[in-house]
């Protein structure tokens, strides 16, 4: 056989029938015993079928064919063979494609094949696709490629339909032409494969690597791959001619292009449509669109309807609908039946059932079996398995055993293994190889790796370039980056309002460094309001600096007692000016111990100017103690 899976059944099916005259064709899938018995009751056919019985009685082929090809579509094939044969007899080529159709179906393939080269030569094209289609079950591909093409181009749909399967097996560019010439004439399937060599020409797909729908092994590709392939789908181009022959083929009946319909039409937030093609996908029993309606029905937020498909598509072996109930049920604290679903999914040959259900063990402090699951799937190729695998080796003390682990699953395409391998390299202090790890997780997008960069790129005075990872961290909502982009703008005098724009995106974040310089900055234009709010924010989330500032800021607005207690906080947490402050508080006080005792933390926080002045003035109180 030449094709496989759903296509070899259409092949089996799709035998014709050709009736003398006009060279029209009947699909056999519509004929049969059943098919005679509803027949059998129509007065309009027992008069047409009286009417060429007479005309068959008088001799006439085209009358005799005719009754042939209706005993043939009824399933007599005996009567059917006899007046087929009789109308072979005197020449008609319709009647000889049909009786090669009659005895393929009887089992006598090669007589069949005579009869239908000999209609063929004839000129029908009925004839020419059923040779083509015989010799290429045969393997005998050049005869196979000759026939159809005879009949393809005679404007025969299944022949260009069949014309194009061969060639697609090949490689070879021209099925394109000839799928489309069978979709142009309604055949769905062609209108289907047609799409996906469109689709898989689109840049979204080439950049997922999702060509034709084929996963690994000739698979088709989960709805989980579709829907990351169909994510950033653009207008115009092969994607939006795709989705016409998608449409054509689904409105045709044709439920997997209703699957891919709607995965296009959900990558550009047109959600209904989507759900609406998904839904009749679904019901005509494709479990992967099963799936995928479950998840949009979870967007919007109707988890109950989104767990009743899932459940449908899990039963139905799609191992995505059953990871995604064991996840739902594990967001509901449901550990037991999450762990079933994900096995399940597992079965079902997913293997990120095994990557979830070491995740849920994790999560439960089975470490051990936890180990064993994300094994499984790492050496199934699951990258963030095998990252997962790593960092539970690292915190177990096992460096060397996590680093290949790490290294492999970063060379897939994991970007947190790259960056933990990075974390990995700097721990050793071999921050060359850090630094390359580092660079190619941020390359990926990674906004904690761009930041490490620019601290790299920063420490070696290379402001620019650290600059520009800087503002790559900042976009991936970094608060660090935030501020220390912040905190290089600082030093452009022409840059004081962007800078503060930096210093205000860390602060809204909680930074505490971020809120202490936005604080001096706002106090530096006169609102000190606003400065005593982010001094007050830092200082609050323990920031000394910030409690040492807002102390300033209070003893400038005449509140000194309140001062003395943030002081009393900055200091206690190692701020010697602070400690400096309160002790000359004391000292105009005149409480001479208090003073000793904060000019002693002062003379031992630090730094230099501050100990010498804290130390001078301890010498003071002492002599008026000793007076």
């Amino acid at each position: 056989m030449g094709l496989m899976g759903d296509r070899t059944r259409l092949w089996e099916t799709r035998r014709l029938v050709e009736a003398p005259g006009d060279g029209s064709e009947q699909d056999l899938t519509a004929y049969g015993p059943q098919a005679a018995t509803a027949e059998a009751g129509d007065p309009a056919d027992l008069e047409l079928e009286t009417a060429r019985r007479r005309a068959a009685e008088a001799g006439d082929p085209a009358a005799l064919s005719m009754l042939g090809a209706l005993l043939l579509r009824r399933g007599d094939l005996d009567g059917a063979e006899r007046h087929l044969r009789a109308a072979t007899a005197d020449g008609d080529r319709s009647a000889a494609n049909n009786l090669g159709v009659l005895l393929h179906q009887r089992g006598y393939g090669d007589e069949a094949a005579g009869w239908w080269r000999i209609a063929a030569v004839a000129g029908s094209a009925a004839a020419a696709h059923a040779l083509g289609r015989y010799h290429r079950e045969r393997g005998d591909e050049p005869a196979a490629e000759y026939w159809l093409r005879q009949s393809a181009e005679s404007g025969h749909a299944l022949g260009a339909y069949a014309l194009a399967d061969l060639l697609e097996h090949r490689s070879d560019v021209g099925a394109e032409r000839w799928f489309r010439a069978a979709a142009e004439r309604g055949h769905r399937e062609a209108a289907y494969r047609l799409a996906r060599i469109l689709d898989g020409r689109a840049p979204r797909a080439r950049a997922g690597g999702l060509t034709g729908g084929l996963g690994p092994g000739g698979v088709e590709t989960s709805v989980r791959e579709l829907r990351a392939a169909a994510a950033d789908s653009r207008d115009g181009g092969p994607a939006r001619e795709a989705e016409q022959w998608y449409r054509q083929a689904a409105a045709r009946g044709h439920r997997r292009a209703a699957l891919h319909l709607g995965t296009l039409l959900e990558g550009r937030g047109e959600t209904q449509e989507a759900a609406r093609w998904y839904l009749t996908s679904a019901k005509d029993g494709e479990s992967r669109a099963a799936c995928a309606l479950g998840f949009l029905l979870r967007d919007a937020g109707d988890c109950e309807s989104a767990a009743v498909w899932w459940r449908r598509a899990a039963q139905d072996g799609d191992g995505n609908a059953a990871n995604a109930l064991g996840a739902m049920h594990a967001d509901r604290g449901e550990s037991g039946e999450a762990e079933r679903w994900y096995r399940t999914a597992l079965d079902h040959g997913d293997v990120n059932g095994a990557y979830n259900l070491g995740l849920l063990c994790a999560e439960q402090g089975r470490t051990a079996q936890a180990e064993q699951w994300y094994r499984r799937a790492a050496y199934a190729g699951h990258r963030e398995a095998a990252n997962a695998l790593a960092v539970l080796l690292l915190q177990g003390g096992d460096a060397a055993g996590a680093e290949p682990w790490f290294s492999k699953a970063a060379e897939a395409g994991s970007v947190d293994a790259a960056f933990n391998l990075g974390i990995l390299y700097a721990g050793r202090d071999e921050e060359r190889m850090a630094l390359q790890w580092y660079e190619r997780a941020a390359t990926a997008g990674h906004t904690e790796a761009a930041l490490q960069v620019a601290i790299a790129l920063l420490r070696d005075g290379d402001e620019e370039a650290a600059e520009r990872h800087l503002r790559i961290a900042v976009r991936g909502g970094s608060a660090e980056a935030a501020f220390r982009l912040g905190s290089l703008l600082d030093r452009d005098d022409h840059a004081h309002e962007e800078c503060e724009e930096w210093y205000g995106r860390a602060a809204r974040q909680g930074h505490r460094r971020a809120q202490v310089r936005l604080g001096m900055l706002v106090a530096e234009r006169g609102d000190v309001v606003e400065a005593a709010h982010w001094y007050r924010e830092a200082a609050e989330a323990g920031s000394r600096n910030g409690a040492f500032n807002l102390g300033l800021l209070l003893a400038r607005e005449g509140s000194e007692p309140e001062a003395a207690l943030w002081w009393a906080r900055a200091a206690e947490a190692g701020h010697g000016r602070a400690a400096l402050r309160l002790a000359l508080l004391a000292a105009r006080r005149g409480d001479l111990t208090e003073g000793r005792h904060w000019c002693d933390c002062a003379v031992r926080l630090g730094p230099a100017e501050v100990a010498e002045r804290a130390a001078r003035l301890r010498d003071a109180l002492q002599q008026e103690l000793t007076a």
